[in-house]
């Protein structure tokens, strides 16, 4: 049997991407952390990068291609279930629909060593950042020349003794260079990753195919069970929880009344008719 160079290749790519992801992902730990937001190599006129995942979909995490204005084949069937008018098919197709996450490309003081490195985080934080910056007290903050750094101060869920981690903010009050560095300065955006390179859309076919072996996990198992409702089938009936940047947001388990028989033939209905 010959050996499979391509998907010996394929192999190869993605623990790259794995490692490069987690090289180029920058997490706060707690305690206090000071960053600055430089601007993005790949739009330069807005450093904030806003995604859509879907979360815990075959216990995976899939970027939705809705990020780039395309369509998604998860977000068509969720929207098919809300319009089959059951209560419990609404709240299952919201669970299905991605979550932003929006991502800036930092640099951590006392850690320029390691480049620009992506901070992912959720609403709470991002509408806080932008805050600052509609406030012409501070204004454009990402400046390379005249922007400020930011104090990122991160408590974890157990010390601040609420069910979820804070993340709080403050703003530097003296505006400061990038890096004293004019060439240090420019290579940390010339020298960035891309995004998609750490977070790789799948194509729309092979996003289908995810979501129905999700919606029917028999047919990969080739099992004979039939009649499963969607909820033992394709929700865990285990909560699901997200760090969103600041707070956690709890998904309780979704039921769908609906038996696997019907949610094919919805899914039947929108992909194969």
């Amino acid at each position: 049997m010959a050996l499979d160079i391509n998907a010996i290749r394929s192999r190869l790519n993605k623990l790259q991407n794995t490692q490069k992801k987690t090289e180029a992902l920058w997490k706060p730990t707690p305690g206090k952390h000071q960053v600055r937001i430089v601007p993005y190599k790949f739009n330069k006129d807005n450093p904030f990068i806003e995604l859509y995942f879907h979360y815990n979909i075959n216990n995976k995490t899939y970027l939705s291609p809705i990020s780039f204005g395309r369509p998604d084949p998860i977000v068509e069937f969720a929207d098919k279930l809300k319009r089959m008018g059951d209560k419990e098919d609404w709240k299952a197709a919201k669970a299905m629909e991605p979550k932003l996450r929006t991502f800036v490309p930092i640099i951590v003081r006392g850690e320029e060593g390691d480049g620009v490195r992506f901070w992912g985080f959720g609403k709470t934080v991002y509408q806080e950042i932008l805050g600052y910056i509609a406030d012409p007290d501070y204004g454009d903050i990402t400046d390379p020349n005249a922007g400020r750094d930011l104090t990122v101060e991160y408590v974890s869920a157990e010390d601040a003794g609420t069910s979820y981690p804070t993340t709080t903010l403050r703003v530097k009050p003296n505006p400061t260079p990038v890096s004293d560095d004019s060439a240090k300065a420019k290579a940390f955006i010339d020298e960035q990753t891309a995004i998609t390179e750490l977070y790789q859309e799948l194509s729309y076919d092979e996003l289908k195919n995810v979501l129905e072996s999700w919606l029917d996990p028999t047919k990969s198992a080739q099992t004979t069970k039939t009649e499963k409702s969607v909820t033992e089938e394709t929700l865990s009936n285990k909560s699901v929880s997200h760090d969103m940047g600041g707070s956690k947001v709890t998904e309780e388990p979704k039921k769908v009344s609906k038996s696997t028989s019907e949610v094919e033939a919805a899914f039947d209905d929108l992909f194969n008719s």
